[in-house]
């Protein structure tokens, strides 16, 4: 499908890119059979897919024998997908907003091996990378097309820039690993910046004890809110308990650290002994 038919495909049912949503639609069906290759999709797996778009993803998953329920938010796109027949016989499409829809209900009630694949909206990235890392035990994995920007902070190593809250909690609990990069010339309209593909895949042996994910998420959230600031002060400061106690100093003594250390030279090992040595509970607020 070229940038052409997609803008024809559009025009006859009186559509429009909705750049609040962040609909750059994929435009080369090749590329698109590439990425569900380097997603590891196999006959008989279910796939979420989160985005249908034009279909043009939706196709190669389904090409590749996998059953797949693939979730749009925009209406319009839904009656047109549906009035044109536009999608393969046994896709299941519904019409939702992601960020809302119950995905650990559909997760967990569909047959496995489950994968999720989506071309994210840049708009609903964040919030949809945080829910997939609750559903980890439930998928074996997913893989998203996402904001280069986004990745690079998704992969940035302690002592960085770019390190923060999200490197953490991915890093105690997937492995990632960056598939390809693609050009803005990849699809219509062309976005303003480039592109990547990253596969997440559940470790194998997990650090993280149930319920855990949350605990670490609030200490990580609280100590890169303010980054100028020291470790204990960003803590001090976000009401945690035992910021300035003896717990914090023994944990960051035992790693050859004092407390006037700073968040992003810690790595997520040490994010975990500390929430762990703390007794950081959940954010009730968040949850």
């Amino acid at each position: 499908m070229s940038a052409g038919a997609v803008r024809a495909f559009l025009a006859r049912h009186g559509l429009a890119p909705h750049r609040d949503r962040g609909q750059n639609f994929l435009v080369d069906e090749g590329l698109a059979d590439r990425l569900v290759e380097l997603a590891g999709v196999a006959r008989g797996d279910t796939v979420v897919e989160i985005g249908t778009g034009l279909g043009i993803l939706t196709r190669a998953l389904a090409a590749r024998g996998a059953r797949v329920v693939s979730i749009e938010v925009d209406a319009g796109i839904v009656r047109a997908l549906r009035a044109e027949q536009a999608l393969p016989e046994g896709v299941e499409l519904l019409h939702a907003d992601a960020v809302q829809f119950d995905l650990a209900g559909l997760v967990r009630a569909a047959a496995p091996p489950v994968r999720v694949v989506a071309n994210l909206p840049y708009s609903a990235s964040a919030p949809l990378l945080r829910r997939l890392l609750d559903l980890r035990d439930a998928l074996c994995d997913w893989s998203l097309m996402l904001q280069r920007d986004l990745v690079d902070r998704l992969l940035a190593p302690p002592g960085t820039k770019q390190y923060g809250s999200l490197s953490v909690l991915h890093r105690l609990s997937v492995t990632l690993e960056r598939k390809c990069t693609l050009r803005p010339g990849c699809f219509h309209p062309a976005p303003q910046v480039a592109s990547a593909f990253v596969r997440f895949v559940p470790l194998a042996e997990p650090v993280l004890r149930a319920g855990e994910l949350a605990r670490v998420e609030r200490l990580v959230r609280a100590a890169f809110s303010v980054r100028r600031k020291t470790l204990a002060n960003a803590l001090r400061a976000a009401g945690l308990p035992l910021a300035h106690g003896e717990a914090l100093e023994a944990t960051l003594q035992s790693a050859g650290l004092d407390t006037r250390v700073r968040a992003e030279q810690l790595d997520p090992a040490l994010f975990l002994a500390l929430t762990r040595a703390l007794g950081v509970t959940p954010d009730a607020a968040a949850s």
